[in-house]
């Protein structure tokens, strides 16, 4: 006999379920491999955030800015721009270049100095040296508001010895070549008078007399001056201004070319010093001016200062600050004095640093300069000094990203090549040239680029919060303007208060949607208000059309409204089918104030003139509250657009400029003849819940497990407070929710049948009617809904949060008055004891089966109502639990589904058998499936009740599908929806024939499951009203953890289906030659890439899969084949992490699937098969917190956190997702700081070609001549004087203190230069190796030779020797 056992039943099972035909036996080739993937950052653009320093190399004339995110940027000429970043990410406080060195020392926060060498063309640091002792505990500095270790820094011309002034005071001397610190000490003790009482401060300032190199100047910051001799190795002079207060502390100095002294100090003076008196020779102060009591007034500090001389005799000081500081409005400013004449320039931001462009580096010669450079806090100014006026340069780098702060990106690589041109056309003719700048070249021009031929364009686009859209020309490494948008033009703005950031910013762009084919572009704004543009090269005088966009409610949100009915927010507008009917309404946004918005030029109002450009062609207006759009798509071959967001998904046909359809998400899920139920009928579908979608056990692996959806309520409820949180009403609501948690395994499958709400009928009385009371009047509908559950509340039923609700009450207020850290413990254990005495008593004998569920029950009566079913008038009291149990049946709408029409569920990887599980292991796999179903809060509600049932619009991709399983053969338009829940569903589009596009409307239907009968068509004024032809199309709809982040199609070879399009073509043609050429869903471009499975050609029951559709939700990527809708690929990309952004990208003539992970790295993946190719740490996401307001913002939910669930506000990685961006051929950008932008690639062979795309940074230049020496200067001991700084800082100055400063262990860059020098050892080794080995022969062969010819002549003695012997022999002797 054959044994019985459980896997031949499995085995049975699944081989008598037949899986779909994939059509062909082949496995897709799939090109891509792990090492065509290298993560690498290549291009940085946008000007340094927060910058602190500022360095000049006047003879490579290049330019370094470091930031307090110790990022450093080398800028040059065009091109010419590198970026290199500390790794510790400490502030870059100061930067010197070694002039004409190729070198550059640079000192970080963290009192570490670093060498960085650029004679290659990216920029890498070779040594380190950290400071350890020369940090005081206390604050001594009055300048900054933090300490600092290393307060300056001093490298004289051509010399390689660097000083280094600290806190403390010291001055130290370092060698460059070396990076080693030098026995010569200058210590504060030893440079301040003998009589001096207290600290002199930090070092401040340090410079040497540009006559006598070995004068080296110490200004500390409490006004102290010290000249130091270093030869003598002693202080030479001392000088303060005064008593040593506040007002004489020292902020900078400067040398004239002649050994003069001049110091800036707080109070706003400039004095001058001669180093033979201890007084200033002169004080003055710029900006003061007498008061009428003949005092001074009070100026500002002046924080830098510069002296340079020219040939002509002019002398200009140039120094920042020293205003009034009355004068609020002029509070950043450059002042340039020339002779008698002071010209202040003021500046838009604070002044960071400055420094003086001069044609000689030398300072004991005349510096003739000819610019200022002045970095301010976000921007670069270059100021011409040899123009009259001092007119500013323009600056050619892009480095006005930021001129409104950005908000959205988007990136396209391999974009059209006609588009570049096209935007610089229009971008030139509305940028007129600024009068104003400098006729002069930019004198920032050093080193060298030569653009690399680039064989595809990229464009990125970044939309701001002032309402523009800028374009910029990316490709070669490069990032120029091409041509900037401002939506402000298409709105009229009204004068008066607005409060919140969505009325300051109303014009803030949140998506945009560009077609780069048909040149049209979707703009998204904080309301929810849509703008779609069209690009036309010639400017036209026209009209706006406006389009009404009614309010996506649920009836749940009407209920305290009686008449919900006629409310114009709850009610589908047709004003947006007529054309004519534009005119004549008001279009205006907001909420009646003053500081609404107002459409410009709408129909009816006479029209604008438009420039050249994009140009507004359709706006679409949302009414009542904001409905902010998370998602935004166009296709211009299906002439719509659509958006989606928190309530719900729009349609807009843009030809007929009509609204297609205004749903809701969870009206989604119905089917496209079931009618929306009646507003005050409190039934309302929702999305499906996580019970129902229960996998089989005996369902094969390889098609996708399908259970019947149950449209559940969508209740959006308003913020709670946890101060005025109620868990009791909380509970009642989530009741159903969490009562199968606590099912025990021989009740599994009635608790997955019985869902969310109850019916209260009785099978046998089925047939009864209710009261007539309760029929007649609405009201008494209500009621006869509503006191079911007021009884259930009464009633001891086997709910587990009946049984709980005191433990749940308790833990709730023993957690605000945090009592004690064991709550969930003991509420555990208390919990588990209570249940296991539940069970005990239900297992009492004389239980009895329950009644089955009724699966017939009607929808809806003979007049189109909703149908309500039967109920008891009163209930008896004294019943015991077997009658409880048969009078609580499923509620769910009673809709017979089949197969076709059910919910898949692609959540899990396998189903697994189901076991007999304890009442901990049941419970922990329902919360395990609670968890699947929790996606990432969307909003700052503080209820995560809320959080459950709200079901948002996440992604939207139109797209030509294969959808209908019944119709394999059919390709259908449709646009494809993914929700926050996860939930994948489609729309089905149907458009009218080319000839009628324009006059008829376009048929759309939701993928929800199909009603068993006909009902009567409900008024068009109802909420989620949609357009619908009577179809009986049914979609899929497919189900994922986590909210669902990109959607792709593949054709059955596994190449990517491209989106459909229009081309674009100038509209000064006909109007009807544009009617001819609209495109329908024939001729669209997809279809024609689509490509048959081999062998499909047979009925349509044996017809093959034809396409792949590549779902991406925040935890999992499924490819999905159509139209038999199995799921042949699953990837479970993280676990207990989430997807911050998704994109499936081509790469190398393939598809793959990109991620960036929460946790900071990269993941991608091949399609279809997603294998994993890579997955390395690329980027922390804190790094990209600046972009959110409320930095690390958790909310903790208590009812959650008792099984460990955290529901976290995600609008912190929404928005970077938002400036996060992938595209073709590997490339991807992010927003690096608010005022930079990284790209980045993971393509290896690109990586390849980067360095001939980065311009060279060193170029060989000769140094310019130091002045010469005149005959009597030399005489008479002028002129400048050498000095042997080997001798003095050298080995004979003794050994430096260990403890003071320690070098580093060499970084990436030093292990890759040893591994270039161990290189080119070894082949110096093997070259040497040859040598001796060819050496070795050559020795070998000279010894053989030797050999031989001592042979030889061994030979020949023998013979000479045997002659000799028989010479005088005759032959008889012989």
């Amino acid at each position: 006999m054959k044994k019985f056992t459980f896997k031949g039943v499995l085995d049975g099972f699944r081989s008598s379920v037949q899986a779909a035909p994939r059509g062909t036996e082949q496995e897709i080739q799939e090109t891509l491999r792990p090492e065509h993937f290298q993560i690498k950052k290549t291009f940085r653009h946008g000007f340094p955030f927060s910058p602190t320093a500022l360095a000049w190399d006047p003879v490579q004339k290049l330019l370094a800015i470091g930031d307090k995110g110790g990022n450093l940027r080398i800028l040059g000429g065009p091109g010419v721009d590198a970026h290199v970043r500390h790794e510790t990410g400490e502030a870059v406080l100061h930067a010197r270049f070694l002039v004409n060195e190729g070198a550059i020392v640079t000192a970080c926060a963290d009192d570490q100095l670093h060498l960085w060498t650029f004679r290659q063309k990216l920029p890498q640091r070779v040594q380190t040296l950290k400071f350890q002792r020369e940090r005081y505990c206390i604050k001594l500095s009055r300048q900054t508001k933090e300490i600092k270790g290393i307060t300056c820094l001093h490298l004289p011309l051509q010399s390689k010895w660097i000083h280094v002034g600290t806190e403390r005071g010291n001055v130290h001397v370092v060698n460059i070549e070396t990076f080693v610190l030098s026995g010569y000490v200058i210590n504060w003790n030893k440079a301040i008078e003998v009589t001096r009482p207290n600290h002199p401060g930090p070092v401040v300032d340090i410079s040497d007399n540009p006559l006598d190199a070995s004068k080296l100047l110490i200004a500390f910051e409490s006004g102290l001056l010290v000249v130091w001799d270093l030869r003598a190795r002693a202080a030479e002079w001392r000088g303060c201004l005064g008593t040593g207060g506040p007002g004489d502390a020292v902020r900078a100095a400067a040398w004239q070319h002649d050994g003069k002294l001049m110091t800036a100090h707080t109070d706003g003076a400039l004095a001058t010093w001669t180093t033979r008196a201890p007084r200033p020779s002169s004080l003055s102060y710029p900006h003061a001016k007498a008061n009428k009591d003949g005092k001074l007034e009070p100026c500002k500090p002046i924080h830098r200062l510069e002296w340079k001389t020219s040939r002509t005799g002019e002398s200009l000081v140039i120094f920042s600050g020293g205003l009034p500081t009355d004068k609020a409005g002029r509070t950043h400013s450059i002042t340039v004095l020339n002779g008698k004449s002071t010209t202040v320039l003021e500046m838009e931001h604070s002044v960071v640093d400055f420094v003086t462009l001069c044609e000689s580096p030398h300072a004991a010669d005349y510096q003739e300069p000819y610019a200022i450079v002045v970095l301010l806090q976000n921007d670069l100014v270059v100021i011409d000094l040899l123009s009259p006026g001092y007119p500013c340069f323009e600056n050619p780098y892009p480095m006005d990203i930021h001129e409104s702060p950005v908000t959205c990106c988007s990136y396209f690589a391999d974009c059209p090549s006609d588009l570049i041109p096209a935007f610089y056309s229009v971008g030139r003719q509305g940028n007129k040239k600024v009068a104003g700048f400098s006729e002069k070249l930019w004198p920032i021009n050093g080193g060298e680029w030569a653009p690399a031929s680039c064989s595809y364009s990229e464009i990125i686009l970044t939309g701001h919060a002032d309402g523009s859209v800028k374009f910029w020309d990316a490709s070669a490494g490069t990032l120029q303007i091409l041509y900037k948008l401002k939506c402000s033009k298409v709105f009229e703005r009204r004068g008066g208060g607005s409060s919140g950031y969505e009325e300051e910013t109303p014009l803030a762009i949140q998506h945009v949607a560009l077609c780069a084919e048909s040149r049209r572009l979707c703009v998204a704004l904080p309301h929810g208000h849509v703008v779609l543009f069209k690009f036309r090269k010639t400017d036209v005088h026209s009209e706006t059309h406006v389009l009404e966009i009614p309010v996506i409610s649920d009836s749940t949100e009407e209920e305290a409204s009686p008449d919900v009915e006629g409310s114009r927010s709850a009610s589908f507008s047709r004003g947006g089918d007529s054309v004519e009917g534009d005119g004549r309404r008001s279009y205006v946004w907001g909420s009646g104030g003053a500081g609404a918005l107002r459409v410009r030029g709408a129909a009816g109002a006479g029209g604008v003139r438009r420039a050249p450009g994009f140009q507004a062609a359709l706006v679409a207006l949302q009414h009542g509250p904001p409905h902010p759009v998370a998602a935004l798509t166009i296709n211009s071959s299906y002439g719509l657009m659509a958006w989606g967001g928190e309530r719900g998904v729009v349609v807009v046909d843009v030809w007929r400029r009509a609204v297609v359809a205004a749903l809701p998400a969870a009206a989604l899920y119905l089917a496209p003849d079931h009618p929306h139920p009646h507003p005050h009928a409190h039934v309302h579908p929702r999305s499906p819940e996580l019970d129902q979608l229960e996998e089989s056990p005996a369902s094969p692996p390889d098609p996708v497990d399908e259970v019947p959806p149950d449209p559940k309520l969508d209740t959006r409820r308003k913020s709670t407070p946890w101060k005025n949180f109620n868990l009791k009403r909380q509970l009642s609501k989530v009741d159903m929710k969490f009562k199968a948690a606590f099912a025990t395994p021989e009740n599994a499958e009635e608790a997955v049948e019985k869902s969310n709400s109850q019916f209260y009928c009785d099978t046998a009385e089925r047939n009864e009617t209710a009261p007539d009371s309760l029929v007649e009047s609405p009201e008494g509908e209500e009621r006869s809904l509503e006191a079911p559950i007021e009884e259930e509340d009464k009633s001891e039923l086997s709910s587990p949060l009946r049984v709980c609700s005191d433990v749940f009450e308790r833990m709730h207020r023993e957690l605000q008055e945090k009592r004690s850290s064991d709550v969930y413990d003991r509420m555990h254990k208390e919990l588990q004891e209570r249940w296991q005495d539940r069970e005990r008593e239900e297992a009492a004998p004389g239980g009895e089966e329950p009644a089955p569920r009724p699966d017939n029950l009607p929808l809806f009566d003979d007049d189109g109502r909703p149908a309500r079913p039967p109920r008891h008038k009163t209930r008896k009291k004294d019943d015991g639990a077997r009658d409880q149990r048969e009078q609580r049946l499923l509620s769910v709408p009673n809709i017979k589904y089949t197969k076709q029409e059910s919910v898949k569920d692609l959540r899990k990887k396998q189903p697994a058998p189901q076991q007999s599980q304890s009442f901990a292991g049941n419970l922990m796999r329902r919360f395990n499936k609670l968890d699947s179903s929790f996606s990432r809060s969307r909003s700052s509600s503080m209820s995560s009740l809320e959080n459950i049932s709200q079901e948002g619009i996440q992604c939207l991709a139109f797209a030509d599908s294969y959808t209908k399983k019944s119709d394999p053969t059919t390709l259908l338009p449709t646009l494809w929806i993914g929700t926050t829940l996860g939930s994948v569903l489609t729309m089905m589009i149907s458009l009218p024939d080319a000839e009628l596009r324009h006059t008829q409307p376009v048929v759309v239907s939701t993928s929800g499951p199909r009603s068993p009968r006909k009902h009567k068509e409900h008024s068009r004024d109802s909420p989620g009203f949609c357009r619908r032809r009577r179809l009986r199309l049914c979609g899929p709809i497919f189900r994922l953890k986590g909210s669902i982040l990109a959607m792709s199609f593949l054709d059955c070879n596994g190449a990517l289906i491209p989106y459909s399009y229009e081309s674009w073509k100038d509209d000064s043609k006909d109007p009807r030659e544009r009617r001819e050429r609209t495109p329908t869903k024939q001729g669209s471009a997809g279809s024609a890439r689509m490509s048959p499975t081999p062998g499909a050609g047979a009925g349509a029951g044996e017809a093959g899969d034809r396409q792949f559709v590549v779902i991406a939700s925040e935890r999992q990527a499924r490819v999905v084949a159509l139209p038999s809708q199995n799921c042949v690929y699953r990837q479970q990309i993280v676990d207990a992490d989430f997807v911050v952004k998704a994109e499936i990208v081509s790469l190398k003539d393939s598809v793959c699937l990109v991620n960036y992970l929460s946790t900071g790295h990269l993941a991608a993946y091949s399609l279809p098969s997603l294998r994993p190719l890579v997955h390395v740490d690329f980027l922390p996401l804190s790094e990209l917190s600046f972009q959110t307001q409320s930095k690390q913002r958790g909310i903790v939910d208590p009812m959650l956190s008792i099984w460990g669930q955290q529901l976290i506000v995600n609008e912190d990685t929404d928005q970077i997702a938002k400036t996060f961006c992938f595209s073709n051929r590997g490339h991807g950008l992010y927003l690096a700081s608010p005022t930079e932008i990284q790209k980045f690639t993971i393509d290896t062979e690109f990586c390849y070609t980067l360095n001939e795309m980065l311009g060279e940074l060193f170029l060989p230049r000769d140094m310019p001549e130091p002045p010469k020496e005149g005959f009597f200067r030399g005489l008479f001991g002028g002129g400048a004087r050498p000095l042997d700084r080997e001798e003095l800082f050298g080995e004979s100055s003794g050994k430096p203190n260990r403890t003071v400063a320690k070098q580093m262990d060499g970084t990436t860059a030093i292990a890759a230069t040893g591994a270039r020098a161990s290189a080119a050892c070894s082949e110096v080794a093997r070259a040497h190796q040859l040598v001796l080995e060819r050496g070795d022969k050559l020795s070998q062969l000279e010894d053989r030779t030797e050999r031989m010819h001592s042979q030889a002549a061994e030979f020949s003695s023998s013979a000479h020797q045997l002659m000799l012997k028989y010479k005088d022999k005759k032959w008889y002797q012989l």
